[in-house]
């Protein structure tokens, strides 16, 4: 068990339960509002993160109350990654330092090293994590393609193919992405059916949202997973969650055709603008400003030696 949480007065904490997606959704995108001007999460997102198997929520995440209104959550998702949120108007009471030190117990207890989290650069979030110790592990992006931008052509070799992903290519786009993401991306490699509840058990999933690209065998040599938001404001925003090619298959403007293709089926859905985010790890920033994106904000990933 973990140590309670030492709140100001009219404050309770407890565990988060399922029903409790909807209220993290608008804890988490009160920040974001707050932080960065827009809000990118969903509450989708939560759902596919907690429907993942084998993950508890009760277990890994905590929950603070002012009466029956959640304000702040902690949750050690797993491995070295956790994710935190304050409600703006409740800091500076304490909250998130609580939450930061129940989210290092918890990691901690789970075998974990060490544990981080992504905040935007600059934000209330990252001055605290770095007052308590936290160092940056690596810098993020998140991009965009402006509205009414011109989508360019990147057509693909002769005898390759772009499209949505049959049900039988499903696993196919699942090992490319790991394969892909494992060679920068330090955590335990996803099972096919953590992979499946991030993406087409996804609340929301249509088949045209994983696009693939095939080779002349009919090979799965790259992905693309794609989800279709509310913007903040009004539209349909198409954020590109996932993108990766085959090791072997690079060089080929497979990357920047996914890229493209992933913009015009979005916008043909209504999307009046894409993104996506990408970070210091993958080196792919390059890729995605040459097709027009541009940096729409700045977050930094900080952790701390659980040591």
């Amino acid at each position: 068990m973990t140590a309670p949480l030492t709140l100001p007065e009219g404050y309770t904490a407890r565990p988060l339960t399922a029903s409790d997606a909807r209220g993290v959704f608008e804890v988490m995108a009160a920040q974001e509002k707050h932080d960065v001007g827009t809000v990118e999460i969903e509450e989708a997102d939560i759902v596919a993160d907690w429907q993942r198997p084998g993950y508890v929520v009760e277990e890994h995440g905590i929950g603070v109350f002012h009466g029956s209104e959640l304000v702040a959550y902690a949750e050690h998702v797993r491995n070295d990654r956790g994710d935190a949120a304050v409600h703006p108007d409740h800091r500076g009471r304490g909250l998130g330092t609580q939450l930061a030190l129940w989210m290092q117990d918890t990691a901690r207890r789970s075998g974990a090293a060490k544990v981080g989290m992504p905040v935007p650069e600059g934000s209330a979030g990252d001055r605290l994590l770095e007052a308590l110790g936290y160092e940056v592990r690596w810098n993020s992006w998140l991009l965009v393609l402006p509205e009414g931008a011109s989508i360019p052509d990147r057509p693909v070799p002769e005898g390759y193919a772009v499209r949505a992903a049959t049900e039988a290519e499903h696993h196919g786009a699942y090992t490319v992405q790991e394969d892909a993401f494992l060679e920068w991306s330090d955590r335990p490699r996803d099972t096919f059916e953590e992979w499946q509840a991030g993406t087409v058990l996804r609340p929301g999933f249509e088949p045209w949202h994983l696009r693939v690209v095939v080779d002349p065998a009919g090979d799965v040599v790259g992905m693309a997973f794609l989800v279709m938001a509310a913007r903040d404001g009004g539209g349909t925003e198409g954020f590109i969650d996932r993108l990766a090619t085959r090791g072997d298959q690079r060089g080929k403007g497979l990357g920047q055709a996914l890229l493209v293709d992933a913009f015009r089926v979005a916008s043909e859905h209504g999307a009046s603008r894409s993104a996506l985010s990408t970070d210091s790890r993958t080196g792919a920033l390059g890729l995605y400003e040459k097709v027009g994106m541009v940096v729409a904000s700045n977050w930094v990933n900080r952790a701390i030696d659980l040591a």
